[in-house]
């Protein structure tokens, strides 16, 4: 979702990888993985698209909010402006998943698996093998956001994975391959 958020791109890829080099990890799991949902932001490293638009504010939600258009968080003058939130918003309606991971990174040792709608379940089996803390919270406002979208207002199970941004690419996948193939078998 966020261009300058790299380090979910690079555990993305690397669980494609894993599932492509070994075939019997999804024999009973149908994956959906897309790596880049922000192809505009993370050519540039921008948090927004090339619209400036931040794409994790830009959903039809509830609380979506016009917010200056100065905000790093500005997310768009009216929800589902921008074609990478509609190409999500199409991609979830035509797929149907039972539970979704989106991945990003954070700073100030606020990393977590942030659950929204009924994803506690599975949030808390990233949990038993990441350690990251499980948390229905950021800890600040998050309107017309993907997690609001999908989660609470579909009723999706929905998690932001959110990595540790003092932490390398390679400790990001070692600490979160296990906790992406639970996830898949979580009945």
């Amino acid at each position: 979702m966020h261009g300058d958020e790299p380090k979910g791109v690079h555990v993305a890829r690397c669980f494609l990888d894993l599932l492509r080099c070994d075939p019997l990890l999804s024999a009973d799991v149908h994956w959906t993985v897309l790596p880049v949902a922000n192809p505009d932001g993370f050519s540039r490293g921008t948090r927004r698209n090339a619209h400036r638009i931040d794409i994790n504010r830009n959903f039809p939600t509830a609380n979506w909010e016009l917010l200056s258009s100065r905000s790093r968080m500005f997310g768009g003058w009216e929800p589902a402006s921008e074609p990478e939130t509609r190409a999500l918003i199409s991609m979830i309606e035509r797929w149907k998943p039972n539970r979704i991971i989106t991945i990003h990174s954070i700073g100030a040792n606020r990393f977590c698996n942030n659950y929204d709608g009924p994803g506690r379940r599975l949030a808390k089996c990233l949990h038993g093998h990441n350690g990251y803390p499980v948390t229905d919270s950021i800890g600040y406002a998050t309107p017309g956001s993907f997690g609001t979208w999908a989660g609470r207002e579909r009723g999706l199970a929905t998690v932001t994975l959110e990595l540790p941004s003092t932490h390398s690419s390679k400790r990001c996948w070692d600490d979160n391959r296990d906790a992406l193939l639970a996830a898949g078998s979580l009945v």
